[in-house]
């Protein structure tokens, strides 16, 4: 009798839903994430990143991760999901170069990555440039490389709209048209999202796994 119910017991165990996994099944779903559903869906990941350093990171690991998906199982890269979220520190890097040229002596005080081959605040997003050798975070893979196979990325509109405030004290902007401003140029690929933070956890209520670029 204890052994046929110990074995009831794991069968029991086996067929349990994980908490998490519940949670994620059961959470309610909001039109302005449909965008994460849109993706592929055969195997799907998203980072979550707070700094350069961070981003650098993800953009290396979420090309082997498409590489590796396709050359060792054959799944192509539009059946690969992968979404960089980036995020406080991180936010800047998500602005195309126009508004490196107009803003970068702001977006260095919160990056502190200068251009390496001028030593001053950059006038081009430095991790969508080439050529700029090893020295950087990303070591060379760019935004615009990755979201050519695929990538997307998800931009933090609470950091935006704190940049801006930056970025108009220092111009004598106003903050609101700095902050639209903004918007109006990001990356190829890229989605404001209402946080960061936020799209973190959405993505992984719609299926993607977990990675920290920290």
């Amino acid at each position: 009798m204890i052994q046929r119910r110990s074995f009831l017991s794991a069968i029991g165990g086996a067929l349990a839903v994980r908490p998490e996994l519940a949670s994620a099944q059961s959470a309610t779903r909001h039109e302005q994430d449909d965008w994460m559903d849109k993706l592929g869906a055969k195997h799907r990941m998203v980072f979550d990143t707070t700094s350069p350093e961070g981003l650098g990171r993800a953009l290396f690991f979420s090309t082997n991760f498409i590489n590796v998906n396709k050359d060792a199982y054959g799944v192509e890269n539009s059946d690969v999901g992968v979404i960089i979220v980036v995020r406080h520190d991180s936010t800047s890097l998500a602005y195309n170069d126009a508004m490196w040229a107009k803003y970068g002596k702001v977006f260095v005080q919160r990056t502190k990555l200068n251009d390496p081959k001028t030593k001053e605040a950059p006038t081009v997003n430095l991790f969508n440039a080439t050529g700029l050798g090893p020295g950087l975070p990303n070591n060379g893979t760019t935004i615009d490389s990755l979201t050519k196979r695929g990538a997307h990325i998800g931009v933090c509109r609470l950091a935006t709209r704190n940049l801006a405030g930056l970025a108009a004290t220092a111009t004598g902007g106003n903050v609101d048209m700095v902050n639209e401003e903004l918007i109006a140029n990001i990356v190829t690929n890229a989605h404001m999202v209402p946080a960061g933070i936020v799209a973190v956890n959405r993505a992984q209520e719609r299926g993607y796994s977990f990675a920290n670029g920290v």
